[in-house]
Parts: C-alpha cells; structure tokens; sequence
C-alpha cells in the first residue's frame, strides 16, 4: 500500500507525519529544482510553518528536466519519508509541504502560469550551479548556451529557469501582480546576486525595460543552506517501507545537522521561517564564505582524493589518516581567508568532522564529484585566489585541483575505471588523454579550459608550477603517496 493522504493514519505513532489539514494549505511558494536536497531541507522548514498555521505558504514543486519526482510524488499526494540518519540511530518523518510537482518539459504553460499567479510571493531555487548558465571564468551570462538562445526566440515555452522567470515577470508585470521574490538556494557565492545578474543580462536581451523593472522590482536575497542529503539507494527505500508498513517510492535521507540563513529581503511578504530555526542575516556572505569554503572544498577534496583512492564512503575518507591530515591542513589555509573569527571557523571545523564521520549516511564520494568542474571555480579556485593575493599558504587546495584534474582521466590509482558524471566537463573537446599525455602538458590542456580556471589564474606562475608538481606526483605515486610525500598529512 502506497504513503497518501489515505493512508497517514496507518503510520505508527513514533513517526511523524503532518497534523494539519492538508486541504486548507494554499500555496505561496513555486519551487523550481525539486531534488532531494530541497526535500529534505527547505521543504521541512515551511512544513514547521504549515504545522504553526501558516496554511497560505505551500510549495509548488517543479522540475527542469526529470519527471521522476513528479512520478514518484504524484501517487502519494506529494508525501514523502525524510529519514535523518545518525551514526546507527533513524528517525522518519513525513514531509507534507509540497503539493505537487510540475515537469517543465512536459508543461512549459502550467509552470509559466503558476509562476504568474499571485498567490506565489517566493519562488525558490536549487537548479545545481549549472542552472544559472553562468561563465564561471567571466560570471557573466553564458549567451551562447542553446536553451538561452531557445528562449530569447520562443518565450512562451521556456526550457531555463531564466526563461521561465523571465517570462513569467513580464507577465505578472503586464497583469500588475505584485513582484515575487527570488530565493537562491544553491551553492553559490553570493547566490542572489548571481541570480539578479544573469536574469537581468537575460531580460536585456529580450527587453531593455523587462530589465530595468527586474533591477527596480525584484528582490533577490542570498541565501546560505547547508545539510548533507546522501542519494537514496534501493536498500534505503526497503529499509524505510519496512519501518512505515508502507511503500514511499522516493524518499530522502538526511543528517541530524541543518541550517539556512537567508538575507530578510522579501518583496512580498514572508512566512515566519524564524521559528522553523532559519537565520536571519543583513549580510550573509560570511557563512556562505565559511561553509563553501570549508564543507564544501573539502567534500570536493574528499569527492576526487577519496575515488582516486578507492573510497566509495566520505566516511570511509575521512577514516583514513592521511586523507584526514590533507583535510586539516586544508581547513588551516582557508581559515585565514574568511570574514570570521579564527576561533569561530575552527568550532565549524569540529563539527563539520564529525559529520564526516557519520558511518550512517552512506555518502557517496561520487555523488559529490558529480558536476564538479561547475563547482571547482567557487569551492576550491576562489579561495586560491585570495592566498595568493595575500601571500598565504595554499598547497592543499592546489593539491586538491591536482587530484581533480587526475581524477577525470577514467581511472583510479589501481587503475580501475572511475566514470565521470559531469555533462559539462565531458562536452569539452579538448580532454588530453591523461594515460598517454606528458603530465606537465595535461596541466596545460586543463588550464585552457577558461569555463573553470578563467584568464588570470592561468597566468600566475607560482599557481601553475605548483598545480604542475602536485600532479606529476599523484601521476607518479597515487594520491595517498603524494600527499604523504608531499608533506600534506
């Protein structure tokens, strides 16, 4: 029997599940990028406020691309399972906030005209760093990305979520509805005003004053959001049927650890997301500083030294003491490059270890190395950048861009095949073939690749001289002997 409406009541008394009447809640809020991490994160916090009796502020889900959220969610009335996960402890609880999920694709005019409604005050984002179609080398947008250009001609069936936005302001502007809000929730620095500016390039090309009423308008707060959601296997899903006496066809997994600070910048009203825990900052770039740079460069680091390696596991990583000493001396030469007290950074430091630790989880180094040329620029490249300007040690993170660069030649240090799940990356047609290629010359191919490295680093010796000894020694020795004999542990 499948998780609905109908069936709540069957679920046993330890499990919590919605105490509201779900047929009161209203939406307010249009969500595009329905993945788990919004499902087991910002959709658990407006289900505490849909539980306080905020009935007016439900989500609308939607998807770019996949249909199988809507798939999944659809016969269950939008329900779903979040199983938080602690080092051998579970706790289930059922997640009623979203109502239903559209697939773009499929219905480019039902997203088009729920974006237009103005019931919707906040339309909310995790569409991955790849979504906002920005030239990381530039941090402009991306003009000659095809679904841009799709959606500069053919506006009523957008395939972006700039042309989806885009559009839907125009319309909502003609009809004189009241601006949403645009909150970006992906791991970006400075994510809403990346999105301001890559949303605002895109309306100049389509009409200059779209562009200013966008500029003048809409409210586009950073935010900073941060919990470790691993992918849910087939043996999860059995795992949590069995303790539900029910089947959830997608249920998410989630650590005990959450947080989310958002600018209080709203154009149309908010709900009170202070009491469901979320922060609430004039500025928050100092904690999205703090964690891109210190949980999210190491789970990059974790993700490329960890495969190389032969470790499936970030527990399984952070377990091995050399890989655990490269993360250290990470977290000292990064440290100085925040807006933080020393002190502060080095409690995060602690806990971010422990969470490393979580032997529950089951993260996958894989699924954080997904993407990852779309994340090297802000999570590794930017504080790089920042220690050279200040003369700062940063031979961890130009290490850990070594192991980056080894780890998209196909195999591990055994030899074994390591696939690459980076759509971005794997378009690029002048991959050097890392078997047969000189080491120095490999470097050299990759730092050609502008999307990632830009124009500047490129050109600093001292960086490339580095990147060049740190490879040839992961080349030569693997990567737990070149840490080693690297003096990086």
């Amino acid at each position: 029997m499948r998780l609905c409406n109908a069936t709540l009541p069957q679920l046993k008394s330890a499990i919590a599940k919605p105490a509201y009447d779900r047929s009161k809640v209203t939406p307010g809020i249009l969500h595009l990028g329905t993945g788990a991490f919004h499902r087991a994160h910002q959709a658990v916090y407006v289900d505490d406020c849909l539980a306080r009796g905020e009935t007016d502020w439900g989500i609308i889900g939607s998807s770019l691309r996949s249909p199988e959220t809507r798939d999944a969610l659809d016969p269950q009335d939008g329900l779903y399972t979040l199983a938080i996960r602690d080092s051998g402890r579970e706790e289930l609880r059922v997640i009623g906030s979203i109502s239903g999920v559209i697939v773009a694709p499929e219905n480019p005019g039902t997203l088009l005209a729920q974006l237009s409604d103005a019931a919707i005050r906040i339309v909310t984002l995790t569409i991955t760093e790849k979504g906002y179609v920005v030239d990381l080398g530039t941090g402009g947008l991306r003009q000659d990305n095809a679904d841009i250009a799709h959606d500069l001609t053919n506006p009523a069936t957008p395939r972006s979520a700039l042309g989806f936005l885009a559009e839907a302001i125009e319309r909502r502007r003609r009809a004189g509805i009241r601006p949403f809000t645009l909150l970006s929730c992906d791991n970006l620095p400075h994510n809403g005003r990346t999105l301001q500016r890559v949303l605002t390039e895109f309306a100049a090309l389509r009409d200059k004053d779209l562009a200013a009423y966008i500029t003048g308008e809409i409210t586009f707060p950073s935010s900073m959001v941060d919990r470790i959601v691993p992918s849910t296997t087939d043996a999860d899903r059995t795992s949590i049927d069995a303790v539900l006496g029910l089947t959830d066809a997608w249920p998410v997994l989630g650590e005990p650890f959450t947080q989310w600070v958002i600018e209080d910048r709203f154009a149309s009203g908010r709900p009170r997301l202070e009491e469901s825990g979320v922060e609430f900052a004039d500025n928050v770039e100092p904690f999205e500083h703090m964690k891109l740079r210190l949980l999210n460069g190491t789970h990059s680091t974790i993700a490329a030294v960890g495969r190389l390696s032969g470790h499936e596991l970030v527990s399984q990583a952070i377990g091995d003491p050399i890989i655990r000493g490269l993360i250290e001396r990470y977290w000292q030469c990064v440290i100085p490059t925040l807006a933080i007290p020393a002190d502060k950074a080095f409690d995060y430091t602690r806990k971010l270890l422990a969470r490393y630790e979580n032997i529950s989880l089951h993260h996958r180094t894989a699924q954080i190395a997904s993407d990852a040329s779309q994340k090297l620029p802000q999570r590794i490249l930017s504080p790089i950048r920042d220690c050279l300007a200040k003369s700062l040690a940063c031979d961890p993170q130009i290490f850990a861009v070594a192991a980056w660069i080894r780890s998209c030649g196909g195999a591990d240090d055994k030899g074994g095949p390591l696939p690459l799940n980076d759509p971005t990356f794997q378009a690029w047609t002048s991959q050097p073939d890392q078997r047969g290629t000189p080491p120095d010359a490999v470097v050299d191919a990759f730092l050609g690749l502008s999307a990632v490295f830009g124009e500047e680093l490129p050109r600093n010796s001292g960086f490339t001289a580095r990147l060049k000894q740190a490879y040839r020694a992961i080349a030569s020795e693997g990567v737990l002997n070149a840490i080693r004999s690297g003096g990086l542990a």
